[in-house]
């Protein structure tokens, strides 16, 4: 297992290797932010232990650059910096964990272990349909560069459909995922609700990118209503 260990810091970047090397892991370092995204970015890595605080670019962006590259390496975001609003821009920058210092090594071992036991998987950011693109971790939308605003629920059924562009998803689906049992009002409620959502995101622009599949449910086209303009 190689692991790469992005720490300013001469004392805990040595403890770390030392420790991972005791464990059986090949271990790299890189002492700042620019060469921990050039070396995170151009080798295969099981696992990428980065801290928060580096000089140049900071954790946080590190990991940002990374998912925006489609660099999916599991990386545990290693800090002393514990605020919840930290750990939660660490978290939604893609990070996979988040440890905070002090911390025992046997803890960094085993959340290691947990990471690389699930191996990369990619998981952007964003999710997208042509020009169609949602932030799940602030809840906005925008088609192409123009923002679209949505409410709660409009959101949410638009999010399960970016989910499985190219899909049909019935009326059950979308009240099952989207609406708790308690509601009471399910009769046309999904139909309410795409129309809200077609009207924002596809009447808009001129686009149709959420169809009607009669007597099964709706789907959301993968080019997001604007077809590939290239000849075939």
């Amino acid at each position: 297992m190689r692991v790469l260990v992005v720490e300013d810091e001469p004392k805990m970047a040595g403890l770390l290797r030392r420790g991972l090397a005791e464990e059986g892991y090949a271990v790299d370092v890189a002492t700042d932010g620019a060469e921990g995204f050039g070396a995170a970015a151009s080798r295969d890595y099981d696992a990428v232990v980065l801290d928060v605080m580096l000089p140049g670019l900071s954790g946080f962006e590190v990991c940002r650059r990374l998912r925006r590259n489609r660099v999916w390496v599991p990386v545990l975001m290693l800090t002393a910096r514990d605020a919840l609003p930290d750990r939660i821009v660490g978290l939604d920058g893609g990070a996979d964990d988040y440890l905070t210092k002090p911390f025992h090594l046997a803890e960094l071992f085993a959340r290691l272990r947990a990471l690389t036991r699930r191996g990369p998987i990619a998981r952007p950011m964003t999710l997208a349909a042509g020009d169609l693109c949602i932030d799940p971790a602030s809840q906005r939308c925008w088609r192409g560069e123009t923002e679209i605003p949505l409410t709660a629920k409009e959101y949410a059924v638009l999010e399960m459909f970016l989910r499985q562009p190219g899909m049909v998803l019935t009326r059950e689906a979308l009240l099952e995922h989207c609406w708790d049992f308690a509601y009471e009002s399910r009769s046309n409620v999904v139909d309410v609700h795409i129309r809200g959502v077609r009207e924002k995101v596809d009447r808009a622009f001129g686009v149709i990118s959420l169809e009607t599949v009669r007597g099964v449910g709706y789907r959301l086209r993968a080019d997001g209503g604007r077809p590939d303009p290239r000849p075939q």
